[in-house]
C-alpha cells in the first residue's frame, strides 16, 4: 500500500466516525506527558470516547467531505479528536475536568455538536451541565408535579362531591 493509499485510507475511515458521531471536540495537547495522555484516553475510553491524535492536514479533509461546519481554523498546531457517539455532556465533562486537574491541558480549541460549532467557551458551559440522566429526571420531577396536583384537586372535589350526596341522603331521610 503507498503513502497515499495509507493517507487516504485515513482519511475516509476518520470521516467515517466523524459522520457517526453526535459531538466531537478539538484538543490541544502540548505540555502533557504521555504517561498523562494514556490517562486522558482511559478516562475518555471508560466514557465511551474515542481519543485520536491526527494529522491537520488529514484531519481537514476528512472534514472537508461532511456536510459540517467549518473549523479548519483550529487545526493548527498539536491537535487531537475527542469523539462522542451518543451524549455530547460527557467528552466535554471528561475533557474539562480532565484539564482543571492537569494545569488546562488539554486545551479545547472548539467542538462540533450535533453538526452545530460550538467555541471553547461554549464547550466549557456545556460541560457544566448535570449529566443527561439528571437532566432527564428533573424533567420528569417537573412534569409530574403538575399531574400530581390535578390529581389532589380532583380527588378533592370528589370527596366534597361525596360529602354532599351523604349530606343529601341524609335529608331525604330525615
Amino acid at each position: 500500500m503507498s503513502s497515499v493509499e495509507k493517507k487516504q485510507a485515513v482519511v475516509e475511515d476518520l470521516s467515517a466516525r466523524l459522520k457517526s458521531a453526535n459531538a466531537f471536540y478539538l484538543t490541544d495537547f502540548s505540555g502533557l506527558s504521555v504517561k498523562r495522555i494514556t490517562d486522558l484516553r482511559a478516562r475518555l475510553r471508560a466514557a465511551g470516547v474515542e481519543y485520536l491524535v491526527v494529522k491537520n492536514t488529514l484531519a481537514e479533509r476528512a472534514l472537508a467531505d461532511l456536510d459540517l461546519p467549518d473549523i479548519a481554523e483550529f487545526f493548527r498546531g498539536p491537535t487531537a479528536l475527542a469523539i462522542g457517539k451518543a451524549d455530547p455532556v460527557t467528552p466535554a465533562k471528561v475533557l474539562s475536568d480532565f484539564a482543571k486537574e492537569n494545569d488546562n491541558r488539554p486545551a479545547i480549541k472548539a467542538g462540533i455538536v450535533e453538526r452545530r460549532a460550538l467555541s471553547a467557551d461554549e464547550v466549557g458551559r456545556l460541560a457544566k451541565l448535570p449529566p443527561r440522566e439528571q437532566l432527564l429526571a428533573e424533567l420528569a420531577g417537573a412534569l409530574e408535579a403538575p399531574v400530581s396536583q390535578l390529581a389532589y384537586v380532583m380527588q378533592a372535589k370528589l370527596n366534597e362531591m361525596v360529602g354532599l350526596l351523604e349530606a343529601l341522603r341524609a335529608a331525604r331521610e330525615a
